[in-house]
């Protein structure tokens, strides 16, 4: 995955702040070499299609920006293998702001972009949507969960990615499954979330969603908090103070990191974490906390660890980044260049209606995300998507249900912080 520093969308920032200026004369640098890197991008040929790719390159979410940058980078090689038609990346940086984000969909589209691709968070995702729609350019979502964007009758906007109800379904069943495989079902939960865009759209979602399963647990508070926040030990003591057996999150990294801690600390194991949402699966988390990681469960979209491309995509990014796991920025990003390089082969044009139309008419069989594969609804949404659960286990992810998706087997309760 707004940021007026309380908005972020689908994944919080790396710790570490990046200098927009040095990352932008890497990434010129880097355009400079292409013809040179094993990742170089096809330019300036007839037979390539100009895609705009937004991103939060800098600003607070500059590490998940370059994060799914290395879909952008995987996928090149991986579209070329699969014999499709050459895609020439146009770069835009957000910069983690939505009045930005808006002002380069418009520069990229001013200087040639013919479709676009981005930008990971809900509200920059919005505003790009409407640059789009008004422009008449087609814009392919790689991550962002907020329902409205899909919602405005646009002609030009497609989503490869569920919404936040989509990701609640999925994880209430998610979990039902994975509480019948262990015999593990907790009778209470509390449930903490960051109040940014899509925390406070799976708030929303959250009771309402629930109410159509059978959950095993009651919730007995709901506390919210900013995901900017540097400490978090009153939240936490709250959550404890309710007697839940179960934690339930929708959180960003930096968040999951402290709320860890201070369970650690506060010498608190709930039976079961469950998160809806980023933070507890990624490589930083596990690399910071190390046994103190194992246990969480997250709920979120994820890949199909079966299907064949998966397989291929794995290998690809393993050797580009061998030490960077595959994960959800990274495929769905992947996917948003499969939908554009499919839909521009087919349409053998880069005609905006053109595009659009082949866009909506997409139906990819091999793809990587779970589920029967990609195509559009008449609201430019792929409805048919589905999610995962994966745990974290000796310092890895497995893929836990559901089970014709899954890798690994369930396990529940969590082992105590302080036994480890």
């Amino acid at each position: 995955m707004v940021y007026n520093s309380r908005t972020n969308e689908e994944e919080s920032a790396m710790p570490q702040r990046t200098n927009r200026r040095q990352f932008n004369k890497a990434l010129a640098a880097a355009g400079a070499l292409s013809a040179l890197s094993p990742f170089g991008i096809v330019r300036a040929q007839s037979k390539s299609l100009k895609v705009g790719v937004l991103l939060p390159r800098s600003g607070v979410q500059a590490g998940i920006g370059q994060d799914c940058h290395r879909g952008v980078e995987v996928a090149v090689r991986v579209l070329r293998d699969l014999g499709l038609p050459g895609l020439e990346i146009m770069n835009g940086d957000t910069e983690s702001n939505v009045d930005v984000a808006r002002a380069r969909a418009e520069r990229l589209i001013g200087e040639g972009a013919q479709l676009l691709v981005g930008a990971f968070d809900s509200g920059q995702t919005t505003a790009i949507a409407q640059v789009a729609e008004q422009r008449g350019i087609p814009l392919v979502i790689n991550i962002a969960a907020a329902p409205p964007i899909t919602e405005q009758g646009y002609k030009f906007v497609f989503r490869n990615f569920p919404t936040a109800p989509m990701i609640l379904g999925d994880a209430f069943a998610n979990q039902l499954e994975v509480f019948a495989a262990t015999g593990v079902a907790p009778k209470s939960a509390v449930f903490m979330h960051v109040n940014d865009t899509f925390g406070v759209a799976m708030q929303k979602g959250f009771t309402g969603v629930m109410s159509k399963f059978t959950m095993p647990y009651k919730v007995v508070g709901t506390i919210a908090y900013d995901p900017a926040a540097r400490d978090l030990s009153v939240e936490v003591a709250k959550a404890k103070a309710t007697g839940a057996e179960a934690l339930v999150m929708v959180s960003r990294l930096n968040d999951a990191i402290l709320i860890t801690r201070e369970l650690i600390k506060q010498r608190w194991t709930p039976s079961a974490v469950l998160s809806m949402g980023p933070g507890w699966y990624e490589d930083q988390y596990l690399k910071t906390l190390g046994k103190m990681s194992d246990g969480p469960i997250s709920f979120v979209p994820w890949y199909d660890p079966n299907k064949a491309l998966t397989q291929r995509l794995l290998a690809a990014h393993a050797k580009a980044f061998p030490d960077i796991s595959l994960n959800t920025n990274h495929v769905y990003t992947f996917e948003a260049l499969l939908v554009a390089a499919d839909a521009f082969k087919r349409a053998g044009s880069a005609e905006p209606k053109a595009l659009a139309d082949a866009i909506r008419a997409t139906s990819i069989k091999d793809n990587v995300s779970p589920g029967p594969g990609i195509q559009f609804n008449a609201k430019g949404q792929n409805d048919k998507l589905k999610n995962s659960a994966i745990q974290n286990r000796g310092g890895k992810l497995v893929t836990v249900a559901p089970k014709d998706a899954a890798d690994a087997k369930p396990e529940l309760p969590m082992k105590p912080y302080q036994q480890r």
